[in-house]
């Protein structure tokens, strides 16, 4: 079937593709707007270890692409990508289906790649979307159910073992919370939750290497030292096998028993992009396709490309939330440009700082890489700058009032205050507060030191936040 409108045609419906279908259809776009996106389902990633948890809800972190696009001028499609024609401006899904676009936006992320291992994709679990989240959520509570009937010790704790691959941001977010979160589980099963052994896997000496998040180390591993996470340094994972993982160290071969092994080492581009014809000196060498500033492809400028699947040579940015949600921004200004006969500008992404979950109710936020809150106030402020990013203003409002109703009061909790080491109601919202009062001189010192410092020298406020929270050198 060949449809004769030409729309922008958006491939993809995480940040990047979401936001720009949103955003365009604010700006009351004049052509129309189709997302081709092959779940029913928006999964908010950062936030997917609260919907592994509990901390969150479904609804929240993991909301129908229907509801958040109810009342826009979004057509969705619910369909796979198989071919992207860029010389006849043709898009071939699975359905058998062809949609001719005027512009095209490739927003198709990632996929997880597993290096070739055997037995990696058939026996880990990623944790990359909301279905993985809640996959995992169910395997591990299964595992804790057979542990209480084992009836050997060895069975035992394998099945209490989890082993997590990969000590990226997503590796140590995870391990922390599943370091929390388990024998909280297991404890409630009547089991000994000192049984629970949370293993990180990592292939060099460091964690956080080249990333980000680096700045952040220290932190990290005061927080896995303090939950008793396991850390395999300098371990080359060479396959995995249903019930344990082998590994070489120092030149030695090992296995690691474990009922649980959780793959987070990495990501490779969307495979339909090796079939585009882009010559290789506008690839980098992951395969990821280089945009030109204003984030077009520099042979077709008709397209956009952002977030995991391309790369601006002369300002790379990291694949996070923010980073997407400002693409994805942009991409729809510069797409209106265009429909009003106007050059597009270049795309200028502000990096405000890195945010890490780090155990229930715990986290860190290192606000313009100068400033970092740790333990509960670091966690609301991740949490509430996550909900901030929320897809609509609609949605954003009634999660966020949910959340802070249920830090305040406690609710829908898998766990109790006392074992979270968090208070009732009267503290909590001293809690929050405090933080919230806190975090804004903090911010504003950070963006802005020296007109912080003439601001407010006479009121000793400078030199108290000096004394409680230092500026990072």
């Amino acid at each position: 079937m060949q449809h004769s409108s030409h729309p922008t045609i958006i491939l993809g419906g995480g940040f990047v593709g979401l936001f720009t279908a949103l955003h365009l259809s604010r700006q009351n776009y004049s052509q129309p707007i189709v997302l081709i996106e092959q779940h029913d389902r928006f999964s908010f990633k950062p936030l997917l270890y609260e919907l592994l948890s509990g901390e969150l809800h479904s609804e929240q972190v993991y909301p129908r692409y229907n509801e958040l696009l109810a009342g826009s001028q979004v057509r969705l499609i619910q369909d796979t990508v198989e071919q992207i024609d860029l010389h006849h401006q043709r898009i071939t899904v699975a359905s058998g289906q062809h949609y001719s676009y005027r512009n095209l936006v490739l927003a198709l992320g990632s996929k997880t790649t597993y290096f070739r291992t055997p037995g990696a994709n058939e026996y880990t679990f990623p944790l990359t979307n909301g279905t993985e989240a809640i996959a995992l959520r169910r395997h591990l509570r299964n595992c804790l159910r057979r542990a209480i009937m084992a009836k050997t010790a060895e069975e035992r704790q394998a099945l209490l073992t989890v082993a997590i691959v990969g000590a990226g941001p997503a590796g140590i977010e995870l391990a922390c919370t599943l370091a929390d979160l388990l024998p909280i589980w297991y404890d409630e099963l009547g089991g000994d939750n000192r049984e629970v052994r949370i293993v990180l896997v990592n292939r060099s000496r460091e964690l956080l290497k080249g990333d980000i998040n680096s700045q952040l180390r220290c932190t990290v591993q005061r927080a896995l030292k303090s939950r008793q996470v396991d850390m395999l340094f300098e371990a080359a994972v060479t396959a995995i096998q249903p019930d344990r993982l082998q590994y070489q160290q120092q030149n030695q071969s090992h296995e690691l028993p474990a009922g649980t092994i959780v793959w987070t080492a990495g990501t490779s581009p969307n495979p339909l992009l090796q079939d585009l014809p882009i010559p290789g000196e506008h690839r980098d060498q992951r395969g990821r396709l280089i945009v030109k500033p204003t984030l077009q492809l520099p042979d077709f400028p008709e397209v956009f490309a952002a977030g995991d699947c391309a790369t601006a040579q002369a300002d790379p940015q990291p694949p996070t939330a923010q980073v997407a949600y400002q693409q994805g921004r942009a991409i729809a200004q510069n797409l209106k440009l265009q429909a009003a006969g106007k050059p597009p500008l270049p795309v200028h992404v502000h990096l405000r700082g890195t945010l890490m979950k780090l155990g229930l109710n715990a986290g860190v936020a290192n606000i313009f890489n100068q400033v970092q809150i740790r333990g509960q106030p670091g966690h609301l402020l991740r949490q509430a700058t996550y909900l901030e990013l929320l897809p609509t203003p609609i949605h954003n409002a009634r999660i966020t009032t949910e959340w802070l109703t249920d830090e305040l009061l406690q609710r829908h909790r898998p766990f109790t205050p006392a074992q979270l080491g968090q208070t009732p109601f009267i503290p909590g919202v001293a809690a929050i507060a405090a933080s919230l009062i806190l975090a804004i001189p903090l911010v504003w010192r950070a963006a802005q030191p020296q007109q912080f410092q003439q601001t407010l020298s006479w009121s000793g406020v400078p030199s108290l936040l000096n004394q409680i929270t230092p500026v990072s050198k």
